[in-house]
């Protein structure tokens, strides 16, 4: 394997390819969106074409853990197709919500343009119905595992939502497969003013559980396969790794820690643009990965 530093951009959390555009997201909904083929030098910092606020980020404030794209379109006229990106901890961590941690919820966007600008518009909630069951999500009946939110993938080629959590109890991460839900789908939420879908227990099409993935970060969908990024800046305990995991054989494929390549940044951001895969840590710094 083989990775090269290709450019510099702003730093964040995880982020989503479409066409000739990256999408990079921040804890706090900020969302910078770059023209690959306009990318600078990677001694240079390339600037972003749009940058705004996701839509109503102000009330749910998703922290962006897993941001992806899926395949169905608000309007056949779209530019872009839904933009899926996960609550995570946030309400965990800034007591917004009350007591409503919001634990396996993923935010649905419309990505909308005008000229030159992107702006977002929040068409739907997708929840996990179960987070709290311990045949299920969680690993500890008297306590939460440490990360009990969730991370979030598309299987855009077949139409499948994969959510993913760290089970503390069992030393294992597990993965559950459902079928993507339809933007017609759900009950209107009387607080957000969208559809709201719940998964429960019954929709679960398969699940399978594989090794342990030490603070799930960033995520992605390729190939009948989930590339999952994991661990802290300078962090020996939970190093800066990437986890590749075969959904159709429910197991662990490669497992890559970054420092053997002198990457010790908290990684955050995966995708792919065809066959090539791009990877990008905290600060900002963004590579390509030949495997």
């Amino acid at each position: 394997m083989k990775i090269r530093h290709i450019t510099n951009i702003d730093g964040g959390q995880d982020g989503a390819i479409y066409g000739d555009y990256l999408f990079r997201l921040n804890a706090r909904g900020l969302c910078c969106v770059y023209d690959i083929d306009g990318f600078r030098p990677c001694d240079e910092q390339t600037k972003p074409i749009s940058a705004f606020y996701l839509d109503r980020a102000d009330e749910l404030i998703p922290h962006s853990n897993s941001v992806v794209f899926g395949n169905e379109f608000y309007d056949p006229n779209d530019e872009f197709p839904l933009l899926y990106t996960n609550i995570y901890n946030n309400c965990a961590n800034l007591r917004f919500a009350g007591d409503d941690l919001m634990k396996g919820v993923c935010c649905v966007y419309r990505i909308k343009r005008s000229g030159c600008d992107l702006s977002s518009e929040l068409v739907q909630l997708i929840q996990i119905g179960f987070v709290e069951d311990t045949e299920y999500w969680r690993s500890f009946a008297d306590r939460d595992d440490v990360r009990p939110y969730g991370n979030f993938v598309v299987d855009a080629e077949n139409s499948v939502l994969y959510a993913f959590t760290m089970r503390d109890g069992h030393n294992s991460t597990r993965y559950f497969a459902f079928d993507l839900p339809k933007l017609s789908q759900g009950e209107p939420d009387e607080r957000y003013h969208v559809n709201r879908v719940i998964l429960n227990a019954r929709d679960i099409k398969k699940y399978f559980d594989c090794e342990y993935h030490r603070f799930i970060q960033g995520a992605c969908f390729n190939k009948d396969r989930i590339y999952s990024l994991e661990g802290f800046s300078n962090d020996e305990k939970n190093p800066p790794a990437l986890r590749v995991t075969n959904t159709v054989e429910g197991r662990q494929e490669i497992y890559v820690s970054f420092d053997k390549y002198g990457l010790t940044a908290e990684p955050e951001l995966i995708d792919f643009r065809g066959d090539l895969c791009y990877y990008g840590d905290a600060h900002g710094k963004l590579y390509i990965i030949e495997f």
